[in-house]
Parts: C-alpha cells; structure tokens; sequence
C-alpha cells in the first residue's frame, strides 16, 4: 500500500468528514487544520487497511454499531481539562451560587448539569464543593449532579476516578485526604462519596430535543463552544435557557462569550450568566 495514503487527503474527502462532524456534531473544522486530520485519522486508515480516507468515511457512515462514529469524534476532538480549571468560576458557585440554591430550593433537589464534562474533573471539583459547603446536612439535600460528553473514551476515564499525581498536587491538603485514596505510587483515586454523587452519561449537545424532564439550577458548559459556529452556539445557548430555572446560572468558558443578540441570559461576570 502506498504510505502517501497516510500523508494526504483530498479536499474532497476533507469536506466529507468535516461536513458531517459540523452536521451532527457541531464541531467546526477548518480547512487549516488538514494536516491534524490526516494525522489523527492516518493511524485508523492503516489500521483498517483501507486504500483512501474515502474508504474510511464510508465505513464509519456504514458501522450500525456506532462505534466507528465515536472513535472518529474522539480522534478529530480535544479532550484538556484539569481540576479547578478557571477556579473563579468554582469561588463563585461556593460564595453566591450554593447559598441563593440553599435560600430557594425549597425541595433540595439542586439539579446541576456539567454539560462536556470530559474526563470528570469538572464534576468532581463542584461534586467536593458541594460536600464541603453542606457538611453534616449533606444527606438532607439531593446534590446528585448530571456530567455528560459525546467522547466514550473520556467518560470512562471519568467513570474511573483515577488520576495520576501531578492532577491532583494543586488541590487542597483536606480534599486530597477527604476526598482521595492514593492507590499506588502515582494515582489517587476519587473516593466514593464524590464519585457516586456525579451521573455519567453520554450526549450529544446537537440533538434536535433534549431529554430533560426538569429544569437546571446551573449548567456548567465550558470550553465546548470554541468548535461552534455563532448559529450553532447561538441555537445551543437559548436550548440551555429554556432548560435552565429562573435565577439560575450558565458558565461558559474564558474563551468564549455570548452577545446580547445571541441569548436572554444577563451577564453577572466574565463568563458567566444568568436567567
């Protein structure tokens, strides 16, 4: 087989993979970064066999399993996240968001979404917050909290609760004994106080309807909309609205921003936003 195959890719086949991750994935792809797909692609090209990333295209769309898809959005999509990522967000949901949720969820049920949770750090840190903010009167409220990605591969890392050491140095001396078991040498592992509190599901943020039967106190979707176009982004953001309660919060990334012609929401502070 020619080793070229592997080195190119006609901008015929470029758009076809392109076209149907911006379609059904809302991930933008542009035509700058040729040479990531090629490489990230060359190796499930090899793997197959096959002659051309046309013959890979037509498999994927072909495999009713739909793992073929996932292992694409997995390989052209970038999962880097950390613990306390943009940490005055976290400050923010400790000091203002948890006590207006404690003040006016009259049912205790505090329905939180980490929508693009990628490996679960983000869920964790406001699943550890969340412990420490109602300590001995945790069992009097329901803090269960929805993390949801497209990516199998990084929700089950998620799911695991492992990271290795260099993770979790930054964190705070209590959360590492409290939170943590050192399993080994170079991992932690999250105990299972936090890792039972966070649901891990699979979504596509692109479905026409969201399956939602209540609304969210706050959604955390943060560094996932850099890949959006402005009416992809602009459609995602009045879905969130719509699922969001009255008074309730949006967090988006430091990244990114949304306009006042784009959504309902109020803007409280950089990045974050308001119903």
């Amino acid at each position: 087989m020619d080793l070229d195959i592997f080195n190119s890719i006609s901008d015929k086949e470029f758009l076809l993979i392109t076209d149907f991750l911006k379609s059904n994935y809302g991930v933008r792809i542009g035509p700058e970064k040729k040479s990531l797909v090629v490489s990230r692609l060359g190796s499930l090209l090899k793997d197959k066999g096959f002659g051309s990333f046309s013959q890979l295209y037509d498999y994927m769309i072909a495999d009713e399993t739909g793992e073929s898809l996932i292992n694409l959005v997995d390989k052209l999509t970038t999962n880097h996240t950390f613990f306390m990522r943009e940490s005055e967000h976290f400050v923010f949901f400790k000091d203002v968001v948890l006590p207006w949720m404690e003040q006016n969820v009259k049912d205790r049920d505090l329905r939180i979404w980490s929508a693009g949770c990628s490996t679960g750090e983000e869920p964790y840190t406001l699943s550890m917050i969340m412990r420490d903010y109602f300590g001995d009167k945790s069992t009097q409220w329901n803090t269960k909290l929805l993390a949801t990605d497209i990516s199998t591969t990084v929700l089950n890392k998620a799911k695991s609760g492992v990271y290795p050491n260099e993770q979790v140095e930054l964190l705070p001396s209590s959360w590492k004994i409290k939170y943590f078991n050192k399993i080994d040498g170079e991992n932690f592992e999250i105990k299972s106080v936090i890792n039972e509190n966070v649901i891990f599901r699979r979504f596509n943020l692109m479905e026409n309807s969201f399956p939602f039967r209540k609304k969210f106190h706050v959604i955390f979707c943060r560094n996932v909309m850099i890949y959006f176009d402005e009416n992809t982004k602009r459609t995602l953001i009045n879905k969130f609205y719509d699922l969001t309660e009255p008074g309730g919060y949006l967090f988006i990334g430091h990244s990114e921003s949304i306009g006042r012609e784009q959504s309902r929401y109020k803007y409280i502070m950089p990045a974050v936003y308001r119903k």
